[in-house]
């Protein structure tokens, strides 16, 4: 495996409130200086009965209680630890737990036979992410020139189903489900990091990544007022990124749906993954999706 860099810094820097937002109107003066004034939290609606009736024997709900986000992060430690090796530092034995958890909802797909959680997402909204002071993807990527989206972005992480469930439908419940959400709480941009594991299709130490990277930055990149630049690189630049490789279903399911690149990836050693940084509006939908999951 060819040799990729060390992290240099703490990728959980957080309190980065006044760098990552604009600056609210309103202030208060104190004197010579001026003090701005955070504004409220701002409610968002989350169905307490299941978002959608059970079908194909599951059904999408949002966790309501502790038990709830308990059994979506087994899963997701199931699958980052258990399948794709990840080193989680966690308090919690057999739970992949991290800061941003109690300040995001947690949306689960579950088998209606079983009541297991085959799926979740989770999701931080914009107030939540003042509340913390960052995304998890500020940790990964300077995002400075995503500022002015942040009062209507949220950003989506931990995305995981299943070993036995893969076939498309689970997937399918839970993008349903967040388009609602979305609709409901009057949010139109959607970000996150989407993983490229470092081993993929047979191909590794990166070179899949590089590769992908290749392959979409010539196609699916977004408008240059968005681009960011991650905090660790991969070396692209060091790895061959001629290697005829497709993304991750996950990824390729993004930019269907009108997914766009906004730079390079990072290297996230703890996952074993490059990550890319993706933007998707929903204005960019295509329009036999938006009829699907929004019915317009």
């Amino acid at each position: 495996m060819k040799e990729l860099p060390n992290p240099t810094f703490a990728f959980s820097q957080l309190g980065l409130r006044s760098a990552l937002w604009p600056a609210n109107p309103a202030r208060n003066a104190v004197g010579s200086a001026t003090v701005s004034v955070p504004a409220p939290a701002q409610r968002v609606e989350v169905p307490s009965a299941p978002v959608q009736p059970a079908t194909n024997g599951i059904s999408v709900t949002w966790a309501r209680h502790q038990d709830d986000v308990r059994a979506a992060q087994r899963l997701r430690y199931e699958v980052f630890a258990g399948e794709m090796g990840a080193r989680l530092t966690t308090q919690i034995e057999g739970h992949d737990v991290d800061i941003f958890d109690d300040f995001c909802e947690h949306l689960l797909v579950r088998d209606e036979a079983t009541r297991q959680v085959i799926g979740t997402y989770r999701v931080l909204t914009p107030a939540q992410a003042r509340r913390v002071g960052s995304t998890y993807s500020d940790t990964e990527f300077d995002l400075t020139r995503l500022r002015d989206l942040r009062e209507r972005m949220v950003e989506l992480g931990r995305s995981c189903v299943h070993a036995d469930h893969r076939q498309g439908g689970v997937i399918l419940a839970l993008w349903g489900a967040l388009a609602g959400f979305m609709n409901r709480n009057k949010l139109d941009t959607m970000i996150g990091c989407a993983s490229i594991p470092m081993w993929h299709n047979g191909v590794t130490s990166g070179d899949a990544a590089a590769s992908i990277w290749r392959q979409l930055s010539a196609t699916h990149m977004a408008p240059i007022q968005y681009h960011v630049q991650p905090r660790l690189p991969l070396p692209v630049h060091r790895l061959d990124g001629a290697v005829d490789v497709e993304p991750p279903a996950l990824i390729k399911g993004y930019l269907r749906l009108g997914a766009k690149v906004l730079g390079p990836p990072a290297w996230d050693p703890d996952f074993n993954t490059a990550d890319l940084p993706m933007l998707m509006r929903i204005d960019d939908l295509p329009a036999r999706y938006r009829k699907h999951f929004l019915g317009n």
